[in-house]
């Protein structure tokens, strides 16, 4: 689903900076424009939002809080979006600290629709968080997906 939404984005005029573990899954978008990046904080440097879509609560801990997290590549007032269905706790423990410690808005912004869903820019995406962050946000969205809804705090999107 990530590399589809990443499709839409750099078709729709967005410059990316991209990271995957299986660096392989990358490669594909280096020709349409994507700078394939060594890690997270690497593609958090110099950009303005950071969109992940990962597998598990542990996983969206590592993209934003491990060793070469994204959080630590961020300027204030930058904006994360965690676009995983993980859980309302993992959601609102990322808020704090973004906020907290980074100054750097944090929405929680799972999908549904799967596959073709992401293929067809067809998503339903629910965010909850900062509602400033989620209108900033917003054009990205649309260019995703067609049912967008902004849920209301921190972990209400999940």
């Amino acid at each position: 689903m990530g590399r589809a939404m990443c499709e839409h984005l750099l078709r729709g005029g967005y410059r990316l900076r991209v990271y995957n573990r299986t660096v392989n899954k990358c490669k594909g978008l280096e020709p349409m424009g994507a700078v394939v990046c060594k890690n997270y904080r690497e593609v958090a440097e110099g950009s303005d939002v950071v969109i992940s879509m990962v597998g598990y609560p542990q996983d969206v801990e590592q993209v934003y809080l491990g060793e070469e997290g994204a959080l630590k590549g961020l300027k204030p007032g930058s904006v994360i979006i965690d676009m995983t269905t993980s859980s309302p706790k993992t959601a609102k423990d990322l808020y704090a600290t973004a906020r907290e410690q980074y100054r750097v808005y944090a929405l929680d912004a799972p999908v549904s629709g799967g596959d073709v869903g992401a293929r067809d820019a067809r998503l339903s995406i629910m965010a909850g968080g900062d509602r400033e962050a989620f209108d900033a946000v917003y054009p990205l969205f649309e260019v995703m997906g067609k049912n967008i809804i902004y849920t209301g705090g921190p972990g209400t999107g999940k």
